[in-house]
């Protein structure tokens, strides 16, 4: 009962509604329980109470995302990463023009917690990396999907892609992995 009062609340000082009446105004959305912690799920926006899964994105379990546009696939990791890891602090990324291979090792991310190896999610070349990042790795932490991405890659296996999860399945995949924690 707390948490449906927290949620309603929660929508009201968002100014977001489910009602028809003003949805010439804002998308109608409905809240669901995200976790066995009490979360909650806006559906319209893809966003939970503690991470946000963004759609047109492909999601690896290992928790980075590819963003596919044209020849080229933009990688970082997801929301959901980074809350975890807490501050990010230094961030290794590979070399221009190096490859990268499936499932293999990429980089690494150090925070205040710990230091996590990451994956690539994709083979392929890469183009193109984020030197922004070398003097701010907490851009990984405020915008992980925009300023905080890690390298751009031209795929060389673009079926790889069709492996990733889409958004609804990466939440679920998330929910269940906190779940079990």
């Amino acid at each position: 009962m707390a948490l449906r009062m927290w949620a309603s609340s929660t929508a009201n000082a968002l100014k977001l509604s489910s009602s028809a009446s003003k949805s010439h105004l804002l998308p109608a959305f409905s809240i669901s329980r995200c976790f066995s912690s009490g979360l909650f799920y806006l559906k319209s926006i893809g966003w939970c109470f503690g991470f946000e899964v963004l759609e047109g994105l492909k999601y690896a379990n290992s928790h980075e995302w590819v963003k596919h546009e044209g020849s080229v696939a933009t990688i970082g990791i997801s929301d959901h990463a980074q809350d975890h890891l807490g501050e990010v602090v230094f961030v290794e990324l590979p070399e221009e023009k190096s490859s990268v291979t499936k499932e293999k090792n990429f980089g690494a991310v150090e925070s205040v917690k710990a230091t996590s190896e990451i994956i690539s999610p994709i083979s392929g070349e890469v183009i193109e990396v984020n030197t922004k990042l070398a003097d701010s790795p907490g851009l990984i932490n405020s915008s992980p999907y925009e300023d905080g991405w890690m390298m751009k890659v031209k795929p060389s296996n673009p079926a790889e892609l069709e492996s990733l999860m889409g958004p609804k399945e990466y939440t679920k995949f998330c929910e269940e992995e906190d779940a079990a924690h």
